[in-house]
């Protein structure tokens, strides 16, 4: 899952694309660096930066989603927001709907449901939208927050598919970073596997985060091997997709753990074959 942010301040530079052209560029892009899904968002998730209604948002995505549909109808299109009135805006246009904020907007859910397409349940920890996490805790054990994490998303789930949206439709993001210290986000990693365990495909957006800079005390700028490092680990326990600032880097990590699972075959098989041999004049 590429990102695309529509924003002029996303924490992120190298993923800020106000500007039309330049967001079309990025979209492209990412498609042709192996992207499945992108996704599309017209606010910063976090305090910082300038207020945004609701007007705006739709201004900032709503066109360009329906450009993308139409330049890339093969490529699914994700919608991170809030907003019931922006998903519905978008009607037409989207496949996913990314509510990152885990049903600030009770109607959302139902927007995405009238409107055909998937949707993601996020965990915040009860945090309201552009809420960045101060004191946070979820009890004294450190597993307490992975069990609030799994409780939530199941919850969030069920009211998913009560509201109309299919199963195999439902992503279950864990939302590092979201309502959560770096400790909290690295315990969350680790069991990711219980995350999983709970029946949907699992997103985890790792990309750049502040869990990653924390860790390795570096910038945003400078969190791509961290990034990967935590993608790879994903991946091992069983997450299937993955929101990303660095497409290609990231689709290589995947396809390489996939291929140490068993799951994918090697591009090429040649190492210690006769045809290895012919071909170095052996």
């Amino acid at each position: 899952m590429a990102i695309v942010n529509r924003t002029p301040d996303s924490f992120f530079s190298g993923n800020r694309h106000a500007d039309l052209e330049s967001a079309r560029a990025a979209f492209l892009d990412a498609v042709a660096q192996g992207a499945d899904i992108v996704d599309v968002g017209g606010v910063r998730a976090g305090q910082e930066g300038e207020a945004v209604d609701a007007d705006e948002e739709i201004r900032r995505v709503v066109p360009f989603l329906q450009w993308a549909r139409t330049e890339h109808p093969d490529v699914i299109l994700s919608l991170d927001t809030w907003r019931s009135q922006v998903a519905r805006e978008a009607a037409g246009s989207v496949d996913l709907v990314n509510d990152t904020w885990a049903g600030h907007d009770r109607e959302l859910v139902h927007v995405a449901s009238a409107i055909g397409a998937g949707y993601v349940i996020s965990h915040t920890g009860g945090l309201p939208p552009r809420t960045d996490p101060v004191d946070v805790t979820y009890g004294d054990d450190p597993l307490d927050v992975v069990r609030d994490v799994v409780e939530v998303l199941g919850d969030g789930a069920r009211v998913a598919e009560r509201a109309g949206i299919p199963e195999e439709r439902i992503l279950v993001d864990p939302t590092l970073d979201f309502g959560k210290t770096t400790a909290h986000s690295l315990e969350v990693l680790r069991h990711t596997a219980d995350v999983v365990a709970l029946g949907y495909p699992v997103l985890q957006a790792i990309s750049r985060k502040d869990f990653v800079g924390e860790a390795l005390d570096l910038p945003p700028e400078e969190r791509l091997e961290g990034s990967l490092a935590a993608t790879a680990v994903a991946a091992w326990l069983g997450a299937t997709v993955f929101r990303t600032h660095d497409v290609r880097a990231t689709r290589r990590a995947l396809d390489m753990v996939a291929t140490i699972r068993g799951d994918r075959p090697p591009r090429l098989a040649l190492r210690g074959t006769r045809r290895d041999h012919a071909a170095n004049g052996s």
